[in-house]
């Protein structure tokens, strides 16, 4: 999740105290070139130093936060369980207790321990799938594989790991092998059609114009298809092969350009994270990929990415970008390969992050593709053009929509976006009041402010937008390491929109995200509609650059620290932390019944509470109660979100299965009931509502201008028709203002009544 940007400079005294300790307590460290060992050390001792000082609440370095650390390390080290044998856990385990004590005293014993001896075991590792890869699996055989790292226990023994190998192996081949004999059985549908029905095809699978280059290598694809006789399954079989033992040895070509510094950054990181999830260490290669992405442009295929144990996961597809617009990749999705144009498609599971974002990565109009594990363990393969992505698409924007001789706007907003060193930049707040403005120009009734995804930002700008709504107030409290409570204010009199008001969220929406909701929420001045509750990070975190602290440093760049600083609570006293803003009015979503949560993270710092602010509820808007109560009567209605509901809890149990069958007649019957059943969930994605949206009048002219910009609103406004969750808002809207009405129409007889 995106950190909270802390605005006011006054909030970092308490790391300027720090920096000044630093500097005298490393002052004394030689000037001559140290060997990494000794930078090792003396990294772990800054890290700790700042973090114990600077931390809003650091944890107590003892024997508990050793099994933690030892714990995340091992994980982190071998997340599949393929490396490592029982006996080195035994080995490693007399440490569990100790890295608490190697911590303060600068000891690497653990570190140099598990880092030999995992080089060791990945070495070996490759003649296991080496030898696993060297004659044809048997598909026929009755055998299955479980895939529950978590659980499965480490291997007593090499022949136990190499039959782990194995099966690893060959479930791997075995999904490329039912992926060949697809791709086999629709090149003989294919040569039934003309290349203008084929490059057609291709065109709405891309939802973009091909460029030349695209478009002559499609062609001359088609022309080689055409005249390919049908592969035996003898080839495919030995092609799926031939192409996982190279994805396999180009994987430990990655882990082999790995140096130990990599590596005791993870350990580090074990060390860090322990604190609370969001307190990490960047190392110096890190930092720097942190500071590009600030840069606003890049060029690939627009998705962002995390890490998921040994796998790469989706997280993000960004508006606009090429995999937005191709409308096939989704957030969730689970990248296993990736293949650049023609060339054979690479395993990245067990995958270095990096590594994956450098091999998806790549010029403007160059062609890559995925294979993918979609949310209900259907596998697709997803052909992306890759195109410049514009970082721009994260700022404001709007759209109006009419209901009942009504009309209503739509404010969404990606991001908390703000440039401190530029006053005159673009920023969250001034454009969000700017939509505001066009949206009263418009003549909207009522507007949405849809904040779903939307991972946080910049304090400030969440304090301005709040007060667009409000008369002056407290929008939010913060409390600092040192204990000090602080409220910030809008004292701004002015209130720019005092009509109807919806707040969207969904379980993305964290941070500054769910302090704009809670505020919302506490004053009374909006419905809050969403998931059940927000993502529930209620912290505040500030970046450090290292080097700031040592003085006559010798070891190179050592990379930055986030750490958590201050919490955040709402004005009625109540953390967001754990808990997220529960919405007024839940809608069920397709992850209701997932885990993704910060209550979900085992070592998150817990909810509390504290006094509230001085704060006078909205007294403008009437019926909340019956608005809320028409919804949900609505909702419990709508065989739409029926469907949808059915389907989260289909996920939530698809998520729990780990069993994979190897037998290849058994692996394709359960692909095909997957499909199968996809397809009573096919009108949740059908799914059409019955409003159009448009562009405001000034928007339209640049639309007319920009051919980019049109597609981008035309996408947007047609994933809004689709969008059950902005209709219901927008019901919601038509009853507050129906309400108001009648609430206006009854006070307007009242004063006629007196008067006569």
């Amino acid at each position: 999740m995106n950190k909270i940007i802390q605005f006011m400079r006054r909030n970092y005294k308490i790391l300027m105290v720090i920096i000044a300790l630093c500097i005298g307590l490393w002052s004394f460290i030689p000037r001559e070139k140290s060997s990494d060992p000794e930078k090792d050390k003396m990294l772990i001792e800054l890290l700790t130093f700042v973090i114990e000082k600077g931390h809003y609440s650091p944890a107590v370095i003892d024997d508990a936060f050793s099994k933690g650390v030892y714990k995340d390390y091992l994980n982190a080290l071998d997340p599949s369980k393929r490396f490592f044998l029982q006996s080195d856990i035994d080995e490693f385990a007399k440490y569990e207790t100790q890295i608490d004590d190697q911590i303060k005293s600068k000891d690497l014993t653990f570190f140099d321990l598990t880092y030999t001896r995992l080089m060791k075991r990945m070495e070996e590792s490759k003649s296991y799938y080496k030898l696993a890869l060297e004659k044809p699996f048997d598909y026929k055989q009755s055998e299955s594989i479980n895939t529950d790292y978590e659980k499965l226990p480490y291997s007593k023994n090499i022949q136990e790991l190499k039959e782990r190998w194995r099966l690893q192996v060959k479930l791997s081949t075995l999904s490329s092998l039912v992926e060949k004999q697809k791709l086999e059985e629709d090149l003989v549908k294919d040569k039934s059609k003309t290349l203008e029905q084929r490059l057609n095809e291709y065109r709405e699978n891309q939802g973009d114009k091909l460029s030349p280059e695209s478009e002559k290598k499609f062609i001359s694809d088609f022309e080689k298809r055409k005249n390919q006789a049908p592969k035996t399954f003898e080839q495919l079989e030995e092609e799926t092969r031939e192409s996982t033992l190279n994805s396999l040895n180009d994987n430990f070509n990655f882990i082999k350009d790995l140096n130990r510094e990599d590596w005791f950054s993870i350990y580090i990181n074990a060390i860090s994270s322990r604190f609370d999830p969001h307190t990490s260490y960047f190392a110096p290669n890190e930092k720097e990929k942190f500071d590009v992405s600030m840069s606003g442009k890049l060029e690939g295929i627009g998705a962002r990415l995390q890490k998921k144990n040994d796998f790469t996961e989706i997280t993000e597809l960004i508006s606009g970008g090429p995999a937005w617009r191709g409308k096939e990749l989704e957030a969730g999705d689970i990248v296993l390969k990736v293949a650049q144009a023609d060339a054979e498609p690479v395993d990245v599971v067990g995958m270095r992050l990096d590594d994956v974002v450098k091999k998806i990565k790549g010029p403007k109009g160059t062609e890559v593709r995925l294979t993918v594990k979609k949310t209900d363990g259907s596998i697709k393969v997803i052909t992306i053009i890759r195109d410049e992505v514009e970082i721009e698409e994260t700022y404001v924007k709007s759209s109006v929509v009419e209901k009942d001789g009504f009309k209503y706007g739509i404010i969404y907003l990606p991001k908390f976006y703000i440039d401190f060193d530029d006053q005159n930049s673009r920023d969250a707040g001034k454009d969000v009041a700017k939509e505001v403005d066009r949206l009263k120009a418009a003549g909207v009734q009522g507007i949405v402010m849809d904040v779903r995804d939307n991972g946080g930002g910049s304090l400030k700008t969440v304090v301005d937008i709040a007060g667009l709504f409000i008369e002056q107030g407290p929008i939010v409290q913060i409390k600092s390491a040192a204990g000090k409570k602080e409220v910030l204010y809008d004292r701004d009199a002015k209130v720019q929109w005092d009509g109807p008001l919806v707040v969207m969220i969904n379980e993305f929406s964290a941070s500054a995200s769910e302090i704009l909701a809670a505020a919302i929420q506490d004053y009374k001045r909006g419905v809050i509609i969403g998931s059940k509750q927000s993502y529930g990070k209620g912290t505040v975190q500030n970046v450090i650059d290292l080097n700031q602290f040592v003085r006559g440093n010798t070891f190179g760049d050592l990379g930055a620290l986030k750490t958590t600083t201050q919490k955040f609570y709402r004005i009625n006293g109540g953390s967001t932390q754990l808990e997220g803003v529960k919405s007024d009015i839940a809608i069920p979503d397709r992850y209701s019944y997932l885990k993704m949560g910060e209550r979900d993270i085992d070592n998150a710092m817990p909810w509390d509470k504290i006094d509230a602010a001085d704060y006078k509820v909205w007294d403008k808007q009437n019926n909340f109660d019956l608005t809320i109560s028409k919804s949900k009567e609505r909702m419990s209605n709508n065989a739409q979100l029926n469907l949808i509901d059915d389907n989260a809890k289909w996920l939530d149990e698809r998520n729990k299965e780990n069993i994979y069958s190897l037998n290849i007649d058994k692996f394709k019957a359960e692909q095909k009931a997957l499909d199968e059943k996809n397809k009573k969930y096919k009108p949740i994605i059908d799914y059409k509502n019955s409003f159009d949206f448009n562009s405001l009048p000034y928007e339209v002219d640049e639309i007319n201008k920009d051919s980019v910009l049109k597609e981008k609103r035309e996408r947007w406004h047609e994933s809004l028709s689709k969008d059950i969750y902005i209709e219901e808002a927008i019901h919601i809207l038509n009853d507050l203002q129906l309400e108001n009405n009648k609430g206006l129409t009854s006070k307007v007889k009242k004063e006629k009544l007196v008067k006569s």
